[in-house]
């Protein structure tokens, strides 16, 4: 329930839905009435503000945490790579499809080719609700692509069993009991998602070095289309970043992390 749950919430906190809803309920408002004006004026706040690329950036910057240089890793046994970067919904499925996270996987390729790790352990099985029949786990289709990028298999161990962050830290503990040279971990997901990654392997006793990747994030700029101009790409970028907030408090309520 929790799972199906934490999927209604990106619905649930998405200003794109919440700017549809005042727009239908001005639709539908009488005409004379003065609900109606009320409705589009909160519409138009919520596009001036939600549409704001300044202030969404600026809120990501302070959430994520921040980029950490490959030379100030030291060297670990294993990188841990989260999962949730690969798009399950496109045919033909004799691929691999990488979504806008695919930084999370690079990122893990850089820590191996760099020598900071000596392994990459992949966790995640599928997070859809409606998993396609038939398909692989996700670790084990970026394991396909760590191979074709030169990683060799007896550097990569799968956990194909969790379907979200509390049980990549629960089956990636359970898989290291019977890993015991692995002692020290690098935890490579994506930015906005580290704080509560961290939290959930620290509930269960492993204590990763980050290594934040994916950065929704950019450097602030002084242009005037960035502080002014309405972008409907912001209102996602708001949604993502309310959806992980909320993530976050309900797993520290229910003592994930």
């Amino acid at each position: 329930m929790f799972f199906i749950l934490s999927k209604l919430l990106l619905l649930a906190f998405s200003p794109g839905l919440w700017l549809l809803a005042l727009l239908v309920a001005a639709m539908v408002a009488r005409p004379a009435g003065r609900w109606r004006g009320r409705w589009l004026g909160a519409a138009l706040l919520l596009l001036l503000l939600g549409g704001n690329n300044a202030l969404v950036n600026s809120a990501t910057l302070v959430w994520e945490l921040p980029p950490v240089p490959l030379a100030a890793v030291a060297p670990a046994d294993a990188a841990v790579l989260l999962t949730g970067i690969t798009a399950e919904g496109k045919s033909p499925h004799d691929r691999v499809y990488l979504n806008s996270g695919a930084d999370r996987l690079t990122n893990a390729l850089w820590l191996y080719r760099a020598g900071r790790v000596r392994r990459i352990i992949i966790s995640g099985g599928s997070n859809a609700l409606h998993p396609v029949p038939g398909r692989t786990s996700e670790a084990r289709q970026l394991s396909t692509l760590l191979r074709l990028a030169g990683v060799p298999p007896s550097a990569i161990l799968l956990e194909e069993r969790s379907r979200n962050t509390r049980e990549n830290a629960l089956y990636t503990k359970q898989l290291l009991a019977s890993h015991p040279a692995i002692k020290s971990l690098v935890l490579v997901t994506s930015a906005f998602h580290e704080r509560r990654a961290l939290g959930c392997f620290a509930k269960v006793g492993l204590h990763p070095v980050p290594f934040p990747a994916g950065y929704r994030s950019t450097d602030p700029s002084q242009g005037l289309s960035y502080w002014l101009l309405p972008s409907l790409d912001a209102l996602s970028r708001w949604g993502r970043l309310l959806h992980e907030l909320v993530g976050y408090a309900a797993y520290k309520v229910r003592g994930y992390c």
